[in-house]
């Protein structure tokens, strides 16, 4: 059975006909729901769970079709909308009495953003770290994903990987990129295949105005201009809204500086729970 930790062995739950995995810290029901975006799984957040398992329980899934459960690509159950569903199912499942505070990052975030709208009494609280979508407000983006998948479909998954991993986190980041994290992302390439299939899909701003939850916006110092547009319109929008910048950091903050990464978010869900309380 893989494990990220001693303490975090992988667990299962099948739940809308698929089967889940995850890790989870504490043995009490899930505070704290972590959504990893693009070619990656549960791992990504190698750096989170052992810093915030102190604090609150934290559930780490790998979504639908990402490792180790991979399935054939293109798949059309691949999708923002059914990851959203599936999440939905999971935190009801694991953590029925209580809602939950949820992050996530780049595809990750958007899929925080569709469950908050889907199931508002679920969610406590949103983290959204670098945000990607596509609108109409925002240049278009969709054209190095599709390049991406083209790359992998004819067998150059090097290739393929290298241009999306520098596209979303600047020039030459492939390259510098720990071996961990790459055979992370190469059991995960596949993937995109199946998420050129939303690649052009606009996300409609107008449902931005839906997410009541107190929400902090975070992004990395040093990553893609993009990512600062989102997050620039998604500060005028949401109606409960905080923002920080993790310095020294592209991307993958979380990743780059986690102790700026968890020390933002700790600090953020400890505020949440005082105004809760009246503290």
């Amino acid at each position: 059975m893989p494990t990220l930790a001693p303490n975090f062995a992988e667990q299962t739950c099948h739940i809308n006909n698929d089967t889940y995995h995850y890790l989870k810290t504490g043995e009490d029901e899930p505070e704290v729901l972590l959504i990893h975006g693009s070619l990656c799984d549960y791992r990504y957040w190698r750096w989170q769970l052992p810093a915030f398992a102190s604090s609150v329980c934290t559930l780490s899934p790998s979504l639908r079709g990402y490792w180790p459960e991979t399935s054939s690509h293109p798949n059309p159950d691949f999708s923002v909308q059914q990851h959203a569903l599936d999440m939905r199912a999971l935190i009801e499942t694991l953590s029925p009495t209580h809602p939950i505070h949820i992050l996530g990052h780049s595809r990750g975030a958007l899929v925080a953003m569709e469950l908050a709208e889907l199931a508002p009494e679920r969610v406590r609280s949103l983290i959204l770290a670098d945000p990607g979508f596509h609108s109409s407000s925002l240049p278009p983006s969709h054209g190095f994903q599709l390049e991406a998948a083209d790359r992998l479909k004819q067998g150059d998954v090097e290739g393929g990987l290298a241009l999306f991993i520098d596209s979303v986190s600047g020039e030459n980041t492939w390259a510098r990129t720990t071996g961990w994290f790459k055979s992370m992302v190469r059991e995960n390439a596949d993937t995109i295949i199946s998420q050129v299939l939303e690649a052009d899909k606009e996300y409609d701003l107008n449902r931005v105005s839906k997410l009541k939850c107190p929400t902090l916006l975070l992004g990395g110092a040093e990553s893609p201009a993009r990512y600062k547009h989102i997050l620039d319109i998604l500060e005028l929008l949401l109606p409960d809204v905080r923002r920080a910048t993790i310095p020294l950091a592209t991307h993958g903050m979380n990743l780059a500086n986690p102790k700026a990464f968890n020390k933002q978010a700790l600090a953020f869900w400890e505020d949440v729970s005082n105004a809760e309380s009246g503290a």
